[in-house]
């Protein structure tokens, strides 16, 4: 762009700026002298028949002679500033207002009818003049014949004068006009060609990776909401960049340790610091690790499956069966701790319009995490109850409760609170994060709300679903 829009436009601007101003020039010189010309001609032509007129009335009879009209046609020969003359059938001139320079004078080849149907001829008149000239001419009648005639000749060059001093006004008009139109150029320059630049300096920032590249700009129209877009888009970019360095912080973190683990009881095997009879208690945990892994790869893979559209089986089920069949698939972790459940619903049968699979894994993370976090010999609390055309389903355990500062962040992905950390060696970090996408992606919210060393109360929403 830096010479190739703008530039071709102001080009383009100027050449038709200029190609108009030539044609208007061109269009109204040649319109405004052949609109000159007919009047002169028949302004003329007018005066001819005039004086006609009065040299008729000597072959009609009266007394009078040619000598008598000559001062009338000097008069008029002055007043129109061109030349007469008066001429017989034959052409040679009897009369001419130039004090009779060209009295007696013969014109060859002289043919009062060449003009056909005009008044009107322009040239030099059967070589009689050095120049052009516009000629008119009118019979001289009497008793029914024709006796010779009148003709007014005016130099061309004086009409074009009076047309160039027309046309000038014509000139200067559109020249005033092309130079207001220039506004016009400098209203797009200033709304259209600068803010433009400013919006291909930033996106060539952008693509240079400075995602905190601003772009200055305010207007309120197309311009300044491009501009806005533009800085949201990469101020949303500089977030997803950020959260990509953390997730592989993260993914990092959560990987080497179990792999350091891995390595070390493995290394240890091999190089005998751990002896033959130890081999399983190292080994199962070789496993545990590897089944944290496992879990973690699970949980991820998970996440990018949830980031993808249309991956949602819905159908109608009872939210009050998956809870039961979900809180008892948790009878041995309970048993070893004293745990127990306590169910509330609403009604007998809770119909959801959900995909169940999603659901069962979003109770088994919240029940899980209520477990790992519940004192020993406490209850749990799940509740399902109906309010207008929702399902709202609570989790809610009398645990460690999760410390105001964290509250949060719990939903982002493999968060731990340092107090999680302790508790649960096991985690990945991945489980709210799951949940949360999965309420989502049914358009529907989850809440938590929580008090340190009083409990956690997870809640979430489903759409009802349709007795068939």
């Amino acid at each position: 762009m830096k010479h190739s829009l703008y530039y071709k436009f102001v080009l383009g601007y100027l050449v038709f700026g200029l190609l108009g101003f030539m044609a208007i020039a061109t269009v109204s010189e040649r319109l405004m002298n052949a609109y000159l010309v007919e009047e002169r001609a028949e302004a003329m032509y007018d005066e001819a028949n005039l004086i006609a007129s009065s040299y008729s009335s000597v072959y009609q009879g009266e007394k009078q002679d040619l000598s008598y009209a000559y001062p009338q046609l000097r008069a008029v020969a002055e007043f129109v500033k061109a030349e007469i003359w008066v001429v017989n059938r034959q052409g040679m001139v009897v009369v001419d207002s130039v004090l009779s320079a060209r009295s007696g004078t013969v014109i060859e080849g002289f043919d009062p009818t060449a003009t056909g149907n005009k008044s009107y001829s322009i040239g030099n008149y059967y070589g009689q003049f050095p120049y052009e000239v516009l000629s008119v001419s009118a019979p001289i009648t009497g008793n029914y014949n024709t006796y010779g005639y009148v003709l007014v000749h005016l130099p061309v060059s004086q009409i074009w004068n009076v047309g160039n001093n027309s046309v000038n006004v014509v000139y200067i008009s559109a020249a005033i006009i092309f130079v207001l139109s220039l506004i016009i150029l400098l209203v797009f320059t200033k709304t259209v060609y600068f803010p433009l630049k400013k919006i291909t300096e930033g996106a060539n920032e952008y693509a240079a990776g400075n995602l905190e590249y601003h772009i200055e700009l305010n207007s309120r129209d197309e311009m300044g909401y491009l501009a806005a877009t533009l800085n949201y888009m990469s101020d949303e970019l500089n977030k997803m960049e950020e959260y990509q360095r953390n997730f592989i912080a993260n993914v990092s973190h959560d990987f080497r340790s179990p792999l350091t683990s891995i390595k070390g009881y493995l290394e240890a095997i091999i190089d005998g610091t751990i002896p033959p009879e130890m081999y399983e208690k190292y080994l199962t945990r070789v496993i545990t690790e590897t089944d944290r892994l496992t879990k973690l790869t699970q949980g991820m893979l998970t996440l990018n499956s949830l980031d993808s559209k249309g991956y949602l089986s819905r159908s109608n089920f009872d939210i009050n069966r998956v809870i039961k069949d979900t809180a008892a698939s948790f009878e041995g972790t309970c048993d070893g701790k004293n745990i127990n459940f306590e169910l509330t619903f609403s009604d007998t049968i809770q119909l959801v319009y959900a995909d169940m699979g999603r659901i069962q894994q979003v109770l088994y993370n919240l029940i899980d995490n209520a477990i790992k976090f519940s004192h020993p010999n406490s209850t749990i609390y799940i509740q399902a109850r109906i309010r207008n055309e929702k399902i709202f389903v609570s989790v809610k355990d009398t645990g460690a409760g999760i410390p105001k500062e964290s509250v949060k962040k719990i939903w982002e992905r493999f968060y731990k609170s340092d107090q999680s950390r302790g508790k649960d060696k096991k985690g990945t970090g991945l489980g709210l994060a799951i949940v949360k996408e999965i309420i989502q992606a049914h358009g529907e919210n989850i809440d938590v709300i929580s008090t340190e060393d009083v409990g956690t109360e997870f809640i979430f929403s489903l759409p009802r679903g349709v007795n068939l």
